[in-house]
């Protein structure tokens, strides 16, 4: 997901803000998250919004086509937006940058053997950060 997150946030944010624009990140999930510390690094005041302000996102292609009712986007000021997730290029462009600027994804580090728990902190909605498996514990 980190991967991922960075991506979208550097191909839709980095190279199109500078330093002293203005950038809303509607959420501060996985991708509001990494979009703060990355378009922070050069200089750019970012705000987190906490509610929606209608834009669905949608992360490569559905499965399935899905209907789009226009009269619901245009009379509810909503916005649907699409983007395919980067390639080599864009994946080590971000890689690079996130490594010349410090930038990492805040994670709590798990055992193993603390699976089941953080699944259920997880149906709690008691995650604070990603989780991540310490492969050495799986020894």
């Amino acid at each position: 997901m980190w991967i991922l997150a960075g991506i979208v946030v550097i191909a839709r944010t980095i190279w199109n803000v500078k330093k002293g624009d203005n950038l809303a990140v509607v959420g501060l999930g996985g991708l509001g998250h990494m979009a703060v510390k990355i378009a922070s690094s050069p200089g750019v005041e970012v705000t987190v919004l906490s509610r929606s302000n209608g834009v669905m996102i949608l992360l490569g292609a559905p499965r399935n086509p899905e209907d789009v009712f226009a009269f619901q986007l245009i009379g509810g000021h909503r916005s649907l937006v699409g983007s395919l997730v980067g390639g080599t290029k864009e994946t080590q462009e971000m890689l690079d940058y996130c490594a010349e600027h410090n930038i990492t994804s805040d994670i709590e580090l798990i055992n193993i053997d603390q699976i089941n728990e953080a699944y259920e902190r997880t149906l709690k909605g008691d995650v604070h950060y990603r989780f991540v498996i310490d492969m050495k514990s799986l020894r």
